[in-house]
């Protein structure tokens, strides 16, 4: 479990956050939730950064929840699925809440809580070849955590309707619904990056971090109200007879029992 899964850059006043699991497609684990929460925590704090890019390596953005992580969840019970749910709601939170600008580089594929962190982030520039889905209800689960940041994001009609579905939408339905600012084919990514990262730095820093507090107060702030629900709830699917089947059938590589054929 030891070892470094997220690495952090900086470019004068930019910072770069890339998740560097690519062996995996970038899953979470508990390193990786910890060390993004730390991450962000640390730049919201230093006023000499102005701008934070997040970003995948290898092929995948985020695949959501790593296999392993998944087995070890399946065999806790609901108190510690809880505690390990609520680190996932503080990272979201943290990366959500950050006082600078968080622009997500969207270069590969993102699934479930991958989708999350790209509600999370203030904006997402997103390759025109890359594809999302909430898949957590294939496996007898709910997005729970990440649910605040994508109905923020997306609304309660859309997230509902994906949440339901688990179905794949592609970059360009991303955009029409709100999840991603920008699409751009693969080979402009990193300058349509760049060029919202030029638009941020001629902002002032201090009304950045005003705008984001104020958009969240006047849409409603849910607090951390809501991420202890989201934790419980969570918890108790990932310990209850469908979740538990749910995730045997995914490692299995069968389909759960109430897939008919």
């Amino acid at each position: 479990m030891s070892g470094q899964v997220v690495r952090l850059d900086r470019d004068g006043p930019v910072a770069r956050v890339t998740l560097d699991r690519p062996q995996v497609h970038n899953a979470f684990d508990e390193r990786l939730i910890a060390q993004l929460h730390d991450a962000f925590t640390g730049l919201g704090r230093d006023e000499g950064v102005r701008v934070v890019v997040l970003a995948g390596e290898g092929p995948s953005f985020c695949a959501g929840a790593d296999l392993e992580w998944m087995r070890r969840a399946a065999s806790w019970g609901e108190e510690e699925n809880r505690r390990d749910a609520a680190a996932l709601a503080a990272m979201l939170r943290a990366v959500a809440e950050c006082p600078r600008p968080v622009v997500a580089r969207v270069h590969g594929n993102a699934y479930g809580g991958g989708v999350g962190l790209v509600a999370a982030a203030d904006l997402a520039v997103a390759a025109d070849n890359v594809q999302f889905a909430f898949t957590e209800v294939r496996l007898g689960l709910a997005p729970a955590t990440i649910a605040p940041h994508v109905v923020e994001k997306i609304g309660p009609g859309w997230a509902l309707r994906l949440f339901l579905t688990g179905e794949r939408i592609d970059a360009q339905q991303a955009l029409r619904i709100g999840l991603v600012y920008r699409v751009v084919p693969p080979e402009e990514l990193d300058a349509a990056v760049q060029e919202v990262v030029r638009m941020l730095l001629s902002g002032g820093p201090q009304a950045q971090a005003a705008c984001k507090e104020l958009v969240r107060r006047v849409a409603g702030d849910r607090g951390p109200d809501v991420d202890d629900y989201t934790a419980r709830l969570i918890a108790a699917l990932r310990t209850g007879p469908e979740g538990q089947e749910g995730i045997r059938s995914f490692l299995e590589k069968r389909r759960p029992g109430w897939v008919e054929g």
